[in-house]
């Protein structure tokens, strides 16, 4: 469901033969302006060989663009075909006890089975609280016996896993547990490297023009795992309604200018409609 990325004269030398170099200045005071311009300045066009390191612009995004209360963690499990019910009967008693259970420290978002798009997968979405949350939660779950066993019993089911660690965009907090019905839309967009500041300064806009006739699920960005994507989500009653709402959003002032702005930021995009399965919070 999720793929992969990367990317990124002559001086006059006639003093020098003539024996009459001027010194060179002393070198510029880094200033707190200076290191913000230069980091912006990172986001929007990316990282040159001269630039601060890349991983200064990733820690500036978890502060520029992130809600920064929680870490959400994004799996996404490909399914053997003829294992499926044994899956969603394992899945879903062992993730329900993991989410009740106070001392693991984790809420399940929610948990889907894909209708359209890549078909026998699973996806689901925990809330950490932060990377310490995330960090103690694996290591509760790695040493207690009932997971270990579920593991064993969970790994010959699939063909693949993957995950993403992601972080909310600071505009869009998540949706608490709630039966909304219906389908929801899983959008996902590997952006080009860098653009991502800018994406989110438009989508902060746009989204208000979508606000009027949908409300959102969440949206997230990702921070490991693969890198550059964005993912935001969506629930309607049925195909027709969301049909119906996306072409009402059109009507809307500012919306085709967050498409036109947008879409030039973006290397691929992919939309899936899921069903909630029963023991998801979001339903």
């Amino acid at each position: 469901m999720l793929s992969q990325f990367p990317e990124i004269t002559a001086t006059a030398f006639s003093d020098a033969a003539a024996g009459s170099v001027p010194p060179s200045p002393p070198p510029a005071k880094t200033t707190v302006a200076g290191k913000a311009q230069s980091i912006v300045k990172s986001i929007l066009h990316g990282v040159s060989e001269d630039d601060s390191p890349f991983q200064e612009v990733q820690d500036t995004h978890s502060k520029l663009l992130a809600r920064g209360k929680y870490v959400h963690e994004l799996q996404i499990h490909d399914v053997k075909p003829e294992a499926w019910d044994d899956y969603l009967g394992l899945v879903g008693e062992r993730y329900t006890k993991v989410a009740e259970d106070p001392a693991f420290k984790v809420k399940l978002f929610g948990s889907w089975t894909t209708e359209i798009g890549d078909l026998d997968q699973a996806v689901h979405v925990w809330e950490y609280n932060h990377y310490p949350g995330y960090t103690e939660t694996k290591a509760l779950l790695a040493q207690d016996l009932a997971h270990r066993e579920f593991e064993k019993k969970l790994r010959p089911m699939l063909r693949q896993r993957k995950n993403q660690i992601m972080l909310e965009f600071a505009f869009w907090a998540g949706s608490p547990p709630a039966a909304h019905g219906g389908v929801y839309e899983l959008r996902t967009y590997q952006l080009k490297p860098g653009r991502l500041l800018e994406w989110e300064t438009e989508w902060r806009r746009g989204l208000e023009a979508r606000r009027k006739h949908v409300q959102p699920i969440g949206a997230w960005f990702s921070q490991l795992g693969h890198l550059n994507y964005v993912h935001h989500m969506w629930v309607y009653p049925d195909l027709q309604t969301r049909k119906e709402r996306r072409e009402a959003a059109w009507q809307v002032e500012g919306w085709s200018q967050t498409v036109y702005k947008t879409v030039r930021l973006i290397d691929r995009m992919q939309g899936f409609i899921l069903r909630a399965n029963s023991f998801s919070p979001l339903k």
